[in-house]
């Protein structure tokens, strides 16, 4: 590592500005009301269900998605689109490792697709083939929770044939009765995270920052911090310091929270509002502190140590993405043999090597320390219990509640 200048030329540190070009996550967390300290139950929005009226967020009342003729024992191929750079690459060849090696194991090619840049976004796209009953072109892809749970509801995600993911025997405990998926019928984890703060010393002089009550009045930031567009993670990270459970809140306590933000703007604290670009900035030192992701600012910390990041002791939040496999995919058990592949935790550590997110997978700690025992000894990759008792998640939301809270936070962020 260099702790000293600010190294375009390391891998680690050019992969995670390469992040920052687009916005992985601007909408991203779902909704579960419980807490994280059984280890990362992110879960998603608990509103009225749109098919069968019922509340809650579960699979009972869902549609049954529409199913294709299974080409895959003549079509050995899978389309999956993903996040960007949320994948193992060679940063010399520029080869994806694991792809490679599953396509030799298996003949499958896999049509590998970064076209995932924005839940909503990517939804917008896929709905109205669903919607008219037809193919999206995709087998699978990887969307975050509370997007899972909508999916589920408008039954455009299919039901997972575990005989063909043996391999999902391997999954945390704690992930498999989330409740927008309980026993997780439609729906397995590909990469989990915190949000919390990161800040570059050089730019606060060295000055440690641990609070979200700090990065909102501090005068040495006034006009270098930045926040998430993430409406859940920012005002979650805020609700928390005020000392709420995030998986019982109120609305009276989403808008005092929406007040300090308010406030913090119109004090001229904040510079803006960002997805993951936030990490060129903190990188060169404009931003020096900010709501931020675990895995973009690990992939910093590579290149400099003045990068560094506090999960505040009141709370912080917790997302994870999830292989989903929608209505009317060709190859649907060619992406259930991927989904099992990428269960083996020896080939989970190799992801996490590269992405530095939190696996899902049971044994990757162990199969990661052969691979780079700094990385399996980072909280932010591999969390201790004390941490994942920290971590909360965001309640599920009502229909009306999600319009008129994403309009409040909108009307912050804007402008």
């Amino acid at each position: 590592m260099n702790d000293k200048s600010f190294d375009t030329e390391n891998p680690h540190l050019r992969a995670a500005l390469m992040r920052g070009l687009v916005s992985r996550r601007s909408a991203m967390m779902g909704a579960a009301g419980v807490s994280a300290a059984a280890f990362l139950a992110a879960c998603g929005s608990a509103g009225k269900n749109p098919t069968t009226g019922a509340g809650g967020s579960g699979t009972a009342g869902a549609k049954t998605a529409a199913a294709a003729q299974d080409m895959s024992d003549t079509e050995k191929i899978i389309n999956w689109s993903n996040w960007t750079e949320y994948i193992d690459v060679n940063d010399k060849t520029k080869a994806r490792p694991t792809l490679d090696a599953f396509t030799k194991a298996t003949g499958i090619k896999v049509n590998y697709t970064e076209d995932y840049l924005d839940n909503d976004e990517f939804y917008a796209k896929v709905r109205p083939l669903l919607q008219g009953g037809k193919d999206t072109g995709r087998d699978v892809w990887c969307s975050t929770d509370w997007m899972v749970a909508r999916l589920i509801r408008q039954g455009y995600v299919q039901k997972l044939d575990l005989a063909n993911i043996p391999n999902s025997a391997n999954l945390e405990d704690s992930l498999r009765n989330v409740e927008f998926d309980p026993g997780r019928l439609y729906s397995l984890p590909w990469q989990s995270g915190f949000a919390g703060i990161g800040y570059n010393l050089k730019a606060t002089g060295g000055k440690k920052i641990e609070t979200m009550t700090q990065l909102l009045t501090d005068p040495a930031l006034k006009g270098k911090v930045t926040l998430l567009t993430e409406m859940r993670d920012t005002v979650g990270l805020v609700m928390m310091e005020q000392g709420k459970d995030i998986s019982k809140f109120t609305e009276a306590d989403f808008q005092a929270a929406i007040d300090v933000i308010q406030q913090a703007k119109d004090a001229g604290q904040i510079k803006g509002f960002t997805g993951n670009e936030y990490t060129d900035g903190l990188a060169k030192g404009d931003i020096a502190a900010c709501t931020a992701w675990t895995g973009d600012v690990v992939q910093l910390q590579f290149a400099d140590q003045n990068i560094q990041y506090t999960l505040p002791q009141k709370g912080f939040t917790l997302w994870s993405d999830n292989f989903v496999i929608p209505a009317l995919a060709k190859h649907k058990k060619n992406a259930e043999k991927l989904i099992d592949y990428y269960y083996d935790p020896k080939v989970m550590a190799q992801v996490e090597a590269y992405v530095n997110y939190i696996a899902p997978v049971k044994g990757t700690k162990d199969e990661l320390v052969k691979i780079d025992k700094s990385l399996a000894d980072n909280p932010l990759i591999v969390p201790p219990a004390d941490v994942l008792a920290r971590a909360q998640v965001f309640r599920g939301l009502t229909p009306a509640e999600e319009t008129k809270f994403s309009k409040l936070y909108a009307s912050i962020t804007a402008g």
